[in-house]
């Protein structure tokens, strides 16, 4: 079941379209010394493991938060940290093979980026980015154990109209920064801080919305790394693991943090 996320939807160990591995053929022998041997670790057969995710995604999204604090100090840098973010996200996106020090850097210039942002952000509204962070780290954590224990899983319907959801957000949002950049709409956020249904502001139903779809689009990575491990996948890719996973935990934690802002607006 294919990914939103480009790190996995292009990544064949995890889409489900790299080549079977030809089975061996073993002999009598061979199979009573292999019945003898003690069993084999993750590890020692190079094959990707859970332990290895959690790893490296703990390890880059500690880089993040490193740099983040760096960029909350320093907000100038949050436009070309952008720029870079982009790039670095394309080439590792692009990239046959995991670069740990490409994916590295990226988690990094991401910090640099949210934490630019977000200083902003608690500069206008106090208190709006303890929300925005507590909240990223609940749908996480709640997705993380639904998922764990089966409650929820990924299907082709939902995927299907997951896609589509997400086809009409972004071309909302293109619409969006085209009437802000064009000075139609002079709201900070645009239509999202302009218009109200029923009295509430647009950009507090879509971050509602956005956030289901992000929450889902972490079910459809845990689906992907579930589907790499149970392959035998080679143990480098933990890193492209570790990639989308810091990728879509950033788009959910700065919709939600556009979310409270205008809401605090």
């Amino acid at each position: 079941m294919a990914s939103n996320n480009p790190a996995f939807s292009r990544n064949p160990v995890f889409n489900g379209k790299a080549p079977a591995t030809p089975t061996p053929t073993i002999t009598a022998a061979g199979l009573e010394q292999m019945y003898d041997a003690p069993a084999a670790t993750a590890a020692q057969t190079g094959r990707l493991s859970y332990d290895d995710v959690i790893i490296k995604t703990a390890l880059n999204f500690v880089v993040l938060v490193a740099f983040a604090v760096v960029g909350w100090n320093v907000p100038v840098l949050a436009l070309p940290a952008l720029v870079l973010g982009f790039v670095l996200a394309m080439v590792n996106v692009f990239k046959k093979q995991p670069s740990p020090p490409l994916i590295l850097l990226y988690s990094a210039v991401q910090g640099l980026f949210i934490g630019a942002i977000s200083g902003v952000f608690e500069a206008r509204y106090p208190g709006v980015v303890i929300q925005a962070v507590l909240a990223t780290i609940c749908v996480f954590a709640v997705t993380l154990v639904l998922f764990a224990f089966g409650k929820i899983r990924a299907s082709k319907r939902a995927t299907k109209i997951f896609l589509i959801a997400m086809v009409g957000y972004i071309v909302f949002s293109i619409l969006n920064i085209v009437l802000m950049l064009t000075g139609v709409n002079s709201n900070a956020f645009g239509l999202s801080g302009s218009v109200t249904l029923l009295g509430i502001p647009l950009g507090v139903i879509l971050g509602v919305f956005v956030t289901i779809l992000a929450a889902y689009s972490l079910v459809l990575d845990f689906d992907q790394i579930q589907r790499g491990v149970k392959a035998g996948a080679p143990r480098n890719q933990a890193w492209s693991a570790a990639f989308g996973l810091v990728m879509t935990v950033v788009w959910l934690y700065l919709e939600l943090l556009r979310m409270f802002a205008i809401a605090r607006n």
